[in-house]
């Protein structure tokens, strides 16, 4: 698909735009061209706001008088062309972003939550359905939002290792097959950067709201070695302000009860373990070390440790799953009542195994993750959880999110403030990304750790380095 851009700068947009309709294709932008070429859109911001898209024997044109917002009215017209040409709308009309609850919550304290309501309907076509859910989620942040202070920030501790890796993931991982060698020297660099981190935080007075420890699985490391990672947070840091410890167990082949002690006796108070489905067909298909079976025997494991506060993710959209099959594994997962049900869309990330073997994104594929997903808010709004955070990515399937759900007192905070960027992110280990924040302007600066483990143990010197520009930020 080629789109040509004409006196405007907000090009990107309408790309991200034109991507939903077309996600397989490439995207041509040209914005110095003599002539077009089909198949083609056509923007033009001048006099008027003029849109022109076409395609085989599809050839259309809006017009609009020039606006305030003519990025805003250029989409709407374009949108408006695509869903004449496709005959399909989607459900969360021009909106691209990441944060849509963090957009509805901004609009409401413009324009009051009715013209929020408005907008979302008539400028942004959003679907009811969605614009009910991003209302909801956003009420429920409200009162994790409040529990923030300038001085807090949560801190993330990554381990990049996993059983093996699924077709859908694109995160910077290794298998223990491939990493065997790796896992004890990147450990005992973790716990000093754990250390030195702790210690900045220390000297600038910053306050500890989360901990989160994510991947990669980080229940991959042995028993051992799990309990110094996690016993080093907790000499390391000030928890007696920590509101949450989560560990994601993940994968319910790292699961036993000697790693299970190790995150009580360290006091991790939430786990997330994740069948992603329990139909064990397309568990092979998706590269799962695991069965549905093991599954059930983990989460049984952690309830007699005792613990009380579990997540566990599902994955609409997988290959090969059905409608009728995903309602199967949601419906099984509830019989467990797990304090919180993370269910997300299959993205179509570009470094995964998927995508990698020719996987595209259809219409079929879209119906049928439109089905899984209203099945699961109807289901789930009936009970007794609510949605407390989303998120979007680009490329998943249908166009849809991904939504926390928890029963009422049991919302993950990190995940809350992760989302919406509320407070400074300190990140420990390969691939973490700090996020500093500074609560009067808003403004982001973020600090990247090396992606792979092998770079994290060669260049961990310089790594530790890059640490100073936290004391920088701050001013100090």
């Amino acid at each position: 698909m080629n789109l040509y851009v004409k006196n405007h700068n907000f090009w990107f947009e309408l790309e991200n735009l034109t991507r939903l309709f077309f996600p397989n294709e490439k995207i041509n932008v040209f914005k110095n061209f003599d002539s077009v070429e089909q198949p083609y859109i056509y923007t033009e911001v001048s006099d008027k706001v003029r849109i022109e898209v076409s395609i085989n024997d599809f050839q259309k044109s809006l017009v609009s008088d020039k606006t305030d917002d003519n990025e805003l009215t250029s989409a709407q017209l374009l949108y408006k062309l695509l869903c004449q040409y496709s005959g399909y709308t989607q459900p969360w009309g021009v909106l691209t972003g990441v944060r849509p609850v963090k957009l509805f919550r901004r609009l409401c304290e413009e324009l009051g939550e009715d013209g929020a309501r408005r907008q979302f309907l008539d400028e942004f076509h959003v679907s009811p359905e969605k614009l009910e859910l991003a209302e909801l989620t956003e009420k429920n942040e409200k009162k994790i939002l409040d529990l923030s202070r300038p001085e807090s920030f949560s801190l993330y501790v990554g381990i990049p290792f996993c059983p093996s890796r699924c077709s859908y993931c694109s995160f910077v991982m290794s298998s223990v097959e491939r990493a065997k060698k790796l896992i004890e020297p990147y450990t005992e660099l973790l716990c000093e950067e754990i250390k030195t981190t702790a210690q900045i935080a220390s000297d600038l007075g910053l306050r500890l709201e989360t901990v989160y420890f994510g991947g990669g699985t980080p229940t991959t490391l042995n028993a051992e070695l799990l309990d110094k990672v996690l016993n080093t947070v907790r000499n390391s840091f000030d928890m007696s302000t920590c509101r949450e410890f989560t560990v994601e167990a993940g994968r319910p082949d790292t699961i036993d009860k000697e790693r299970l002690c190790a995150l009580k006796e360290n006091k991790v108070d939430r786990i997330s373990i994740n069948p992603q489905t329990t139909n064990d067909n397309v568990l092979r298909e998706i590269g799962r070390k695991h069965n549905s079976e093991q599954f059930f025997i983990a989460f049984e494991l952690a309830r007699k440790c005792g613990f009380d506060n579990i997540n566990t993710d599902l994955i609409a959209g997988l290959p090969t799953d059905t409608a009728e099959s995903f309602i199967y594994s949601l419906d099984s997962v509830r019989t467990l009542s797990p304090e919180c049900i993370t269910v997300h869309t299959l993205c179509m990330k570009r470094a995964s195994t998927l995508t990698n073997i020719g996987k595209t994104l259809n219409r079929e594929d879209a119906e049928t993750a439109r089905k899984m997903l209203d099945y699961t808010q109807n289901v789930l709004t009936s009970e007794e959880y609510i949605p407390y955070y989303m998120y979007r990515q680009s490329r998943m399937v249908g166009n849809l999110e991904n939504v926390g759900w928890s029963k009422k007192g049991f919302e993950s905070l990190y995940n809350v403030y992760v989302m919406d960027e509320t407070h400074t992110i300190l990140a420990c280990g390969s691939g973490g990304v700090t996020k500093l924040k500074n609560n009067e302007t808003d403004y982001l600066e973020r600090i990247f750790n090396f992606k792979y483990p092998y770079e994290y143990v060669d260049r961990f010197d310089e790594l530790i380095e890059r640490k100073s520009s936290i004391m920088r930020f701050y001013g100090k």
